[in-house]
């Protein structure tokens, strides 16, 4: 049996990350969750994860921070950035730390 893909999602918006959750459930994936930086981070590096779902506004520690220290441990994970900032420089900025892509709210699942 194949081992099914594992994401962690941070995000503090609960409607979003339980959203998120059971949408990516329903479609096979396995999710853990995070809703600060801090228990993102430490999942982040204590998981074997396949992709990593970020926001950059998060209460303990921002997304951004946490993609810098990812991508120093494991810099073949993919990370999607999930954010309300979307102003171009915004964007570039989260490229430019290490984000693979970079998706703003609101959002089409």
């Amino acid at each position: 049996m194949e081992k099914r893909k594992h994401i962690l999602l941070v995000e503090d918006d609960e409607s979003i990350l339980f959203g998120l959750q059971d949408i990516l459930e329903d479609n096979g994936y396995q999710i853990s969750t995070a809703s600060n930086g801090t228990e993102g981070l430490k999942l982040a590096t204590d998981k074997e994860i396949d992709l990593l779902v970020l926001d950059i506004m998060l209460p303990g520690m921002s997304g951004i921070d946490i993609c810098k220290k990812i991508k120093k441990i494991k810099f073949k994970l993919p990370i999607i950035m999930l954010t309300a900032k979307n102003s171009e420089l915004d964007k570039v900025s989260g490229l430019d730390y290490g984000a693979d892509d970079y998706i703003t709210k609101p959002f089409s699942l």
